[in-house]
């Protein structure tokens, strides 16, 4: 009998509302939403929410998803953010998923390779 490797693909669903920790292994955010390249099916962005109570008052950031490896034992996603790294990243337009300038700044803020390269 042969044994199936674990898949690591994973529903768009099921990554929406998952946690995503510090190294130290502090809570920091959640994911609200993913952001996906249209031509080349790589996810980009992971949308984050910070702060809040319920919803209300959560701010969100657009995080490149480099900066995320998924941790089996914390079913959550660990990164070595800090809120000073994400709170000083390039200020962006209502229109920032369509703006190239926007996405290189973000990328060389977070030092992680674009997306698309």
């Amino acid at each position: 009998m042969t044994t199936t490797p674990t898949r690591s693909l994973v529903s768009s669903h099921d990554v929406t509302g998952t946690d995503v920790y510090a190294n130290d292994g502090a809570k920091i955010g959640h994911i609200d939403h993913m952001m996906i390249d249209k031509q080349s099916g790589k996810v980009a962005y992971a949308v984050m929410g910070f702060g809040g109570f319920l919803g209300m008052g959560e701010d969100h950031h657009p995080v490149p998803w480099g900066k995320l490896r998924y941790d089996t034992s914390k079913q959550g996603f660990i990164t070595d953010l800090t809120e000073e790294e994400v709170k000083g990243a390039p200020p962006r337009s209502a229109e920032w998923p369509a703006d190239p300038d926007w996405e290189r700044r973000t990328h060389a803020h977070y030092g992680v390779p674009l997306y698309w390269a």
